[in-house]
């Protein structure tokens, strides 16, 4: 039936309206909530194993999104409409065992997505060496601490989308 009314109604939308529906139903519906997010994730960062995945998703949606019985099953579930998202996009999922570098990633694409390594070069640019050696002199436990309070941000942060 879907693919009916998608091959009746026109594709071509403002993307805008897109954005809002999209929006909506993943508020209101787990599944498309997991499958946004792991297209975001796929779209931004390559080489990520099913665990890697899954973890990331329930970092953003909370422990146990895919399930607690039948977790494999809807993460491949998921990832078969994914796939085949991107791939009316033109995009390639692939899977690589290699030792290397296993995961999903994407065919022809650069193994992070041009403006996360934009992101990453920015961040390098602002290192300051007095601070790598003042870190270095710091205690494990101060090094603990400092890590557990970026956590919290870092989760006050997405889960409110701003800083608190």
């Amino acid at each position: 039936m879907m693919d009916i009314m998608l091959n009746v109604l026109p594709l071509k939308m403002p993307e805008e309206s897109q954005t809002y529906l999209l929006l909506d139903a993943q508020k209101r519906d787990l599944v498309t909530a997991r499958r946004v997010n792991l297209l975001r994730i796929l779209w931004r960062e390559r080489y990520l194993t099913r665990g890697g995945l899954m973890l990331r998703v329930e970092v953003l949606m909370g422990y146990a999104c895919f399930g607690e019985k039948s977790w494999e099953d809807n993460f491949y579930r998921d990832m078969r409409i994914v796939k085949n998202a991107l791939q009316r996009a033109g995009h390639e999922l692939n899977y690589s065992r290699t030792q290397e570098r296993p995961g999903y990633y994407l065919a022809g694409e650069p193994s992070l997505h041009p403006t996360e390594e934009k992101a990453v070069r920015a961040a390098l640019r602002e290192l300051d060496k007095s601070q790598i050696e003042t870190y270095r002199r710091i205690s494990p436990a101060q090094k603990f601490f400092q890590a557990c309070s970026i956590i919290n941000l870092a989760n006050k942060v997405s889960a409110t989308g701003r800083k608190s």
